[in-house]
């Protein structure tokens, strides 16, 4: 695996997870209580024997890149990295990243290094588990000069994703990004028969799914981007290549999760704490790895928690009642305090003394979920002052809102970073 370099992708700005990303690069957002996006794909390379790793971001990409410093190190010994390629001006582009190919292109003075053979390029925010290793393998296998990895879906899942259509030896003959008319889907069907020639049961699914990974060979990949201003893989560059190049496609059927918008960050977070989860976050032999913090347990008095996950450093107060949910790092929760199916993302540090005086002076809440308070259905991002007796709850069933302390979108409320709610609210 020497011979390969990891390119993950941060996205824009990351608008379809905002207000999650009003601080942050969408990489950076917290998942399942301690970790972040950017830790599924670092993981899956780490796992996977590979550790030459860039993250291209361009937007709010302060907080990422501190969290990858602390979180991986190489030791002196080790000729692995893994860096952050911020959008910059050089003498060649003076433009930010114009989409995922053009943000390869700007870099590829970094991808130019002695033995390198192949680029994986990979996306900051799914959520799944996959050794890289039989990718590249089934790539070499196959004489490929780019590979497409590809998921079975249903036809009701297509209009969210790039579709592929493959012959008999593997080989992508037709690519159609996010297809609407009913009449395209349906030319992109298979027949069960493809799915089993690729060791892949059906099992309804008609569609192959491309899911934003992508193996090139180095000097294809060079070729490609020089060749053409497109700016995106999978809108232009991907149909675009398949008709002069060797393009394959390699069948995945794990769990997989695109979770690029509130609902499916929701739904995949609140999947976490299922008795059997999907996506296994107990598996030793591939881990998810993060920045060790060092806290503390938590401390859980006299409540009753149901199928939910605390993170370390949490304090869960009397009477608490938590139920089918996701609480983060440094959570307080309050007595008497109902939470159910709603993620708390916790807090970056613990209030000192000095400042929950200077805080109350103001009548700032303190950090955290004040005493009798009722949160159902919502994400709490991280260091959020919520006071007592507030009630979060969406029981209008209103589809999106902009207020002042809070938005609503699919039907879930947030309430963005470092928010204050005062006492009594509801919400």
């Amino acid at each position: 695996m020497d011979n390969v370099i990891s390119v993950i992708l941060g996205g824009g700005r990351g608008t379809r997870l905002y207000p999650l990303t009003k601080e942050r690069s969408k990489p950076a957002v917290p998942l399942g209580g301690k970790y972040r996006l950017i830790d599924i794909p670092i993981s899956n390379c780490l796992n996977s024997g590979l550790n030459k790793i860039y993250v291209l971001t361009q937007f709010n990409s302060a907080s990422l890149h501190r969290h990858i410093t602390r979180a991986y190190k190489f030791d002196n010994f080790s000729r692995g990295f893994i860096e952050i390629l911020a959008a910059t001006q050089t003498i060649e582009s003076m433009d930010w990243y114009q989409g995922t190919a053009d943000a390869v292109r700007q870099n590829l003075r970094f991808l130019n290094q002695p033995n390198t053979e192949f680029v994986l390029i990979l996306s900051g925010d799914q959520l799944y588990r996959m050794n890289y290793q039989q990718l590249i393998k089934e790539h070499i296998r196959t004489g490929a000069e780019v590979t497409v990895s590809v998921i079975p879906v249903e036809k009701k899942e297509a209009h969210s994703l790039g579709v592929l259509k493959v012959d008999e030896q593997g080989r992508v003959v037709d690519f159609f990004e996010k297809p609407k008319d009913e009449k395209i889907i349906s030319a992109f069907s298979l027949d069960a028969s493809a799915f089993d020639r690729h060791g892949v049961a059906a099992r309804g699914r008609s569609l192959l799914g491309s899911m934003g990974i992508y193996i090139f060979n180095l000097e294809v990949l060079k070729d490609v981007l020089r060749e053409t201003k497109k700016t995106d893989f999978g809108k232009e560059i991907i149909p675009e290549i398949i008709k002069k190049r060797r393009v394959f496609a390699y069948f995945f059927d794990g769990y997989w999760e695109d979770i690029g918008t509130i609902k499916a960050f929701y739904e995949a977070n609140l999947k976490l704490v299922s008795p059997v989860p999907a996506f296994d976050l107990y598996d030793e032999k591939a881990p998810i790895y993060t920045n060790p913090l060092f806290l503390p347990g938590s401390i859980i008095n006299a409540s009753r928690i149901t199928q939910s996950i605390i993170s370390d450093g949490c304090i869960i107060n009397n009477n608490a009642e938590i139920h089918n949910s996701v609480i983060g790092i440094r959570s307080i929760i309050g007595k008497n305090t109902r939470i159910q199916n709603s993620i708390i993302m916790g807090a970056d540090y613990y209030e000192s003394e000095s400042n929950i005086r200077a805080n109350r002076f103001k009548k700032i809440p303190d950090t955290g979920i004040g005493d009798s308070s009722r949160i159902i259905g919502a994400i709490i991002d991280k260091n959020v002052h919520i006071g007592e007796n507030v009630t979060i709850e969406n029981t209008k069933k209103l589809e999106q809102l902009d207020a002042e302390n809070h938005m609503i979108r699919d039907f879930i409320v947030i309430v963005p970073k470092g928010s204050v709610i005062p006492p009594h609210t509801v919400i």
